[in-house]
């Protein structure tokens, strides 16, 4: 009996050593904001009038598209992650897994969202998530190793997921959607300069080349985060100005973008990790906060 313990035991902990490494190939929590920026676009579109079943095919395609991306990024840059204090232990460069079940499990993920999105929603929506899906994995992935204009790249299929949103439930694409992208576009440069700030040794070790100044860790780079933020909340009062939503999220919203500011001066003043740490975990409320502030002001 112990024998067949110990054996159902070793299962089981081989399906959850498993499990856990497609929850990192797939980047799970990445992917959850992802798709959560997505649901606020197609609840926004919906207006009320949405089926569970449509809701859990949504959320469905969305996660498998962008749990695609990331594994195929994370298949071009399986040499470079070795390099890395923070991705050496990720299934790829450590080898628990090879190059072709991770290629094979981002196909079988990326063509099963991409059709959900085909086949129940419509096709300008399998469109936009095929362009995010591509666009992020086979041009801003390799870009990263040779210009920081691969942030500019980057930001452009991380914005579509609230898009692809308003553009499943309402079938175009939609001045709502168009400033829910705008928000989420210019959020980006902060989040991704902040996240390179505070990772910038082993970016380096890497190759990588995120930061806006050659030189790394400097006032032009810290400033550039100002600027981006400065633009950011002018546009996040977009939806209130257009009457999508009310005075309270607006309100809401302009906090949110002035504790942000607050924020990237700091680090412009100081120039130093933590700051950026700060600001960077200010980049992770930000943009779910101010989601959910514009669509329950809607409700």
């Amino acid at each position: 009996m112990s024998e067949v313990r110990t054996e159902k035991l070793s299962v089981s902990a081989l399906i959850l050593s498993k499990m856990k490494d497609y929850g990192q190939l797939a980047k799970f929590r990445l992917s959850s904001l992802v798709v959560f920026s997505s649901l606020i676009g197609y609840l926004f579109a919906a207006n009320g009038g949405w089926e569970w079943s449509q809701l859990i095919l949504f959320l469905t395609g969305g996660f498998l598209v962008t749990a695609s991306s990331n594994a195929l990024n994370q298949v071009i840059e399986k040499e470079f992650d070795r390099l890395m204090n923070r991705t050496m232990k990720r299934p790829l460069p450590d080898e628990r897994m090879s190059v072709m079940e991770a290629l094979l499990t981002a196909g079988v993920f990326g063509v099963g969202g991409i059709t959900i999105f085909l086949v129940y929603f419509n096709q300008l929506s399998a469109i936009l998530s095929a362009l995010a899906l591509l666009t992020y994995a086979f041009i801003y992935t390799p870009l990263k190793r040779f210009s920081p204009i691969a942030v500019f790249v980057g930001a452009l299929p991380g914005a579509l997921p609230p898009l692809i949103g308003i553009v499943s439930a309402a079938g175009s694409i939609t001045t709502l959607g168009l400033s829910l992208f705008a928000i989420q576009f210019l959020w980006q440069f902060p989040h991704f300069w902040a996240v390179a700030w505070v990772a910038y040794d082993d970016y380096v070790r890497a190759g990588y080349h995120l930061l806006p100044s050659r030189s790394g860790r400097t006032k032009f780079s810290a400033l550039q985060t100002v600027f981006y933020i400065i633009a950011l909340i002018p546009v996040s009062l977009v939806p209130a100005w257009f009457g999508f939503t009310g005075v309270v999220s607006a309100v809401v919203v302009l906090l949110c973008g002035l504790v942000f500011l607050f924020q990237a001066l700091n680090l412009f003043r100081e120039c130093t990790v933590p700051a950026a740490r700060k600001l960077m975990f200010g980049s992770f409320f930000y943009l779910p906060v101010v989601l959910l502030a514009l669509y329950l002001d809607r409700i």
